[in-house]
């Protein structure tokens, strides 16, 4: 009976969405070994290989989690109040320890290093934020149109979350955060007048911000030379392409000389040291650079197929807390490869924001997969749940036939 329930179990499962994942994983791990390995001898001193095992490791990591997760820990465990409280307050632990003992690179205090470990909390903030407004608007349902009762005290966390990442300060962070969390409230089951009160709101809200920030004559230390640098360089790299359009004009030149087929693998010139975060930021240069087109087609593809599955699961769950669970790490995933491709292409500014599943990033790679993980494990639950009543029923039609 157990061997044949397991065997259900198995059955339901979303291989489609296993199988996208490892071999973008792969091809992600393929090519930070690639952009990385001039950048690890000239820039760190380490061996070729020394991101290309880092990342391993991390990979590693991230699946033993996934399929944990995906096969053996059901996602409602999340919505229990203890395991939220838990997330919520190691996130906010985290994120006041990054800002007295943070590593500072890229002009923002974004990793902290316990033991062997270097963690960027930005990544456990956000699933920590989706369980836990998941989790709330679910329980509110009842009067969720009620913006004191229903949004007020889950909207302070997240606003105390992105004043602790803009104090790092990590801007590309908050703008992940922010999207993710207006998808999330705008999928609670608000009606279209709170909506608009909800946007009025922030709108306003968003103006009193900006006065207090010019008033108090702080715009000079949010808008830091370095900031101005990377929009004026985002506005027009050419006009200098050699300082502020660096990173920019670099990246164009990468894209620019793939092609259709690409220079061969291993084979790019812009990871010499021209090209900046070329196994972070801006892998998708390197990738557009040796593979060519028919690469960045693939990679978008993979992710594409990734986010648009995770947006299927959420939408035929039956559960809401897992529905709105699936929508927020299928949008976190799709912002981010957003925020990151239209930074590489010069169609949005440069914020360190990293490509899902190709950047090296241990904490980036390792939250992905878990989170994916319970991506998984909600459609494999929901599939068994729907084809355990359709047995159900059939077995009692024969049954009083």
């Amino acid at each position: 009976m157990r061997v044949r329930m397991f065997k259900k179990i198995l059955k339901s499962q979303d291989y489609k969405l296993i199988i996208s994942l490892v071999v973008l994983c792969l091809i992600g791990l393929v090519m930070v070994y690639s952009s990385s390995m001039i950048t690890a001898i000239t820039r760190y001193h380490v061996p070729t290989d020394y991101f290309y095992k880092k990342q391993m490791g991390a990979l590693l990591l991230g699946f033993f989690l996934f399929f944990a997760t995906a096969f053996f820990v059901p996602y409602k465990i999340f919505k229990e109040k203890a395991v939220i409280i838990f997330i919520i307050v190691v996130s906010f632990l985290l994120l006041g320890l990054v800002l007295v003992l943070g590593h500072t690179a890229g002009g923002a205090k974004s990793w902290i290093t316990i033991g062997p470990l270097r963690i960027q909390p930005l990544e456990i903030a956000k699933l920590a934020v989706i369980v836990y407004l998941a989790s709330a608007f679910t329980k509110k349902q009842e009067y969720i149109n009620k913006l004191t009762r229903a949004f007020i005290p889950p909207i302070s966390i997240v606003v105390l979350i992105c004043f602790l990442l803009a104090a790092q300060p990590d801007y590309g962070g908050v703008l992940l955060m922010l999207g993710t969390v207006a998808t999330l409230v705008f999928c609670s089951g608000i009606s279209v007048k709170t909506g608009f009160k909800i946007f009025f709101i922030t709108l306003i809200g968003t103006g009193l911000m900006v006065f207090v920030v010019w008033a108090t004559g702080k715009v000079d230390k949010i808008l830091s030379p370095t900031r101005l640098g990377r929009f004026t360089g985002f506005v027009d790299p050419f006009a200098d392409p050699d300082g502020k359009g660096y990173q920019l004009v670099n990246s164009y030149l990468a894209i620019g000389s793939g092609g259709l087929g690409g220079e061969g693998l291993g084979q790019g010139v812009q990871k010499f040291g021209y090209l900046p975060e070329s196994h972070t930021d801006f892998i998708m240069a390197v990738i557009a650079e040796e593979l060519g087109f028919g690469g960045v087609i693939v990679v978008l593809g993979l992710l594409f197929f990734i986010v648009l599955q995770g947006l299927l699961i959420a939408k035929r769950c039956s559960d809401p807390f897992g529905s709105l669970l699936a929508i927020g790490i299928s949008t976190m995933i799709g912002i981010q490869s957003f925020v990151n491709l239209g930074a590489v292409s010069g169609l949005l500014p440069i914020t360190g924001v990293t490509l899902p599943f190709v950047s090296y990033g241990g904490s980036s790679i390792t939250l992905l997969l878990f989170s994916t993980g319970v991506l998984a494990n909600i459609s494999m639950v929901d599939k068994f749940k729907k084809k355990y009543k359709q047995n159900n029923s059939k077995s009692t039609h024969v049954e009083s036939v």
